[in-house]
């Protein structure tokens, strides 16, 4: 299983992390060095959720948090909402 979102195929990106000494010029100093470059990973950030698939199943799915607050999908409802028994009659004879 790929460290990948399975919606909009976000995965892990390499990239670079740089020391610095030294105080910024805008600060007072004399500017900063760089001392070391060294490689790093940017990972995504991944849930497990279980979502409603369009043919009206749920299944579980990695997904990142991008897509989640987009609503690129739709998160399956764990349970139906409670009703109190008898209380929808109730309205419809008072109404």
């Amino acid at each position: 299983m790929a460290r990948a979102c399975e919606v909009c195929g976000k995965s892990t990106q390499m990239g670079n992390t740089v020391e610095l000494r030294g105080k910024a010029k805008y600060l007072g100093g004399v500017g900063t060095k760089v001392t070391g470059i060294s490689r790093r990973k940017f990972k995504p950030n991944l849930q497990r959720v279980k979502v409603t698939t369009p043919n009206g199943t749920n299944k579980t799915m990695r997904v990142c948090v991008a897509c989640l607050r987009s609503g690129a999908i739709k998160k399956a409802v764990k349970a139906k909402p409670f009703v109190v028994p008898g209380e929808g009659k109730a309205k419809a004879k008072a109404s």
